[in-house]
């Protein structure tokens, strides 16, 4: 073989295992717990980040306190998208995360909904009638859109007289389900799970004004068992670019 002929052989060598290596990048997974709230929203980002990326994404759903408990007890999530900052905030404090990893991802909306047309009102009258006998709400201790249901209840001084109707979901994916097939006939639901492309799916309802209840700041951190990821890395940073904002602000979320 002539040094030209085994000079192009090298080169191809060469490129072959530079494809090969980029492959194995990006053939890397990424464990996530994601708030219930945000669930049709990250299978949306999920397809695009994966094309994108090459990376995959394999979500769990649930309630942030319930997330919280799982990773202290050694969870093998590599990322955490919670519903609410303080649960992040903890974490840091705690040494779980990454240091600098922890930035807000979207503020939710809290809207009190029912499946049935009409029967909610645009400015949550329905609630001082009181004439429902079930309403829905996640877990105020485990979910934070359900601990911004009880401030709205409080403030609208409701506390009292609703509290023998209240069922109570474990996550609002729960909480939505009542409302959804009818055992509730109204609850408190994350805007996203009835929004898409700037209107509401079904139904009727109020999107509750943001100054009856604490800000619903949702912040996604790498956890420690990401740290040395790189698709960890590219999801947080995904999650930041436009194509994943645009798709976050369909769902009716601010950023």
């Amino acid at each position: 073989m002539n040094v030209c002929a085994r000079s192009q052989v090298l080169s191809l060598i060469t490129a072959l295992t530079g494809c090969f290596a980029l492959g194995s990048v990006q053939a890397d997974e990424v464990q996530v717990a994601v708030a219930a709230n945000f669930t049709a929203p990250i299978q949306a980002i999920a397809r695009d980040f994966e094309k994108d990326t090459g990376h995959t994404l394999i979500a769990a759903y649930g309630a942030t306190g319930q997330f919280y408990t799982q990773i202290k007890n050694g969870a093998p999530f590599e990322m955490f998208l919670a519903a609410d900052e303080s649960t992040p905030k903890t974490l840091e404090k705690e040494g779980e995360i990454v240091p600098g990893s922890r930035f807000t991802y979207a503020v939710g909306t809290l809207a009190l909904w029912s499946a049935k047309e009409g029967y909610v009102d645009d400015h949550g009258k329905v609630l001082t009638e009181n004439t429902f006998n079930h309403l829905a709400i996640a877990n105020p201790k485990a979910a934070p859109y359900g601990l911004a249901a009880t401030q709205v209840l409080a403030g609208m001084g409701l506390t009292d007289s609703v509290k023998g109707k209240i069922v109570e979901g474990q996550n609002i994916t729960q909480a939505y389900q009542f409302v959804s097939t009818g055992n509730a006939e109204l609850g408190f639901v994350a805007l996203s799970q009835i929004y898409k492309d700037g209107k509401v799916s079904s139904g009727s309802t109020w999107i509750v004004p943001a100054a009856l209840h604490d800000p619903i700041r949702q912040e996604a951190v790498i956890l420690k068992k990401g740290k040395n990821n790189p698709a960890a890395k590219a999801l947080a940073d995904y999650l930041k670019s436009p194509k994943a904002t645009a798709i976050i602000k369909s769902y009716g979320y601010q950023l």
